[in-house]
């Protein structure tokens, strides 16, 4: 059995409903996979701790109806939090 290091950020209640920003690191490979999905972050985290338990494929759904599928024994890690709104121009106001 292998270890993976899970990370769930901190999200406050108010954020809870909106999308939740996923990263899996796959060993021996290059990039990780991003993707943005509209299930909860504790939903996430049992089906990606159940996945590398048994060692079988993890299956999750992006807000776009696609599938990412991932060999739950080759995980690395995982870091799930809310998705930040996307920064137009130069420096902070």
């Amino acid at each position: 059995m292998q270890s993976v290091t899970l990370i769930v950020s901190r999200i406050p209640a108010d954020q809870m409903e909106g999308d939740v920003e996923v990263k899996i690191g796959v060993q021996h490979a290059a990039r990780e996979i991003t993707f943005e999905s509209n299930a909860t972050p504790d939903e996430l985290a049992a089906q990606i701790t159940a996945a590398t338990a048994k060692g079988t494929l993890l299956t999750l759904v992006d807000e776009k109806g696609r599938q990412i599928l991932v060999p739950g024994d080759r995980i690395a890690y995982v870091e799930i939090g809310v998705v930040e709104g996307r920064r137009v121009g130069f420096g902070a106001i």
